[in-house]
């Protein structure tokens, strides 16, 4: 690979789930192209089985994002005690945090870890999906 390519995949090593959705949609506007589009039938994958072994790897998913979406109103306060419990943040960090959703909470965490996160939101009152 190029040294352009090279920086390119560290840079994009460094995004959040979040921002890379938002990178995938503008290169979706910018270049007239589907990213959820299928392959087409005439499409091999390359020799040793690369294509094979990519699928295997999405089948496989280790690690989770957990993201708040939404809190009623009426619940931010228990909202927020979960999300200071869940993540390092104090009082203020935590309450701006919760202004500006969707957020992900937690990232790269087991799918356990990332089901206790999420039914601890959900039974404060918030949105909560895993990605």
């Amino acid at each position: 690979m190029s040294t352009t390519t090279n920086e390119i995949i560290e840079k994009l090593k460094s995004i959040t789930l979040l921002e890379a959705a938002e990178l995938v949609s503008q290169i979706e506007e910018t270049f007239g192209v589907d990213a959820s589009a299928s392959v087409g039938v005439g499409f091999m994958p390359a020799a040793g089985g690369a294509g094979t072994e990519a699928q295997e790897a999405v089948e496989e998913k280790t690690s989770f994002d957990v993201i708040l979406e939404d809190i009623a109103s009426d619940k931010r306060i228990a909202v927020l005690k979960v999300v200071r419990n869940l993540t390092s943040l104090g009082l203020k960090e935590a309450k701006e945090f919760t202004t500006s959703l969707p957020k992900a909470v937690k990232e790269s965490v087991s799918k356990e870890e990332a089901e206790q996160a999420k039914t601890q939101l959900e039974e404060a009152g918030a949105k909560v999906k895993i990605q």
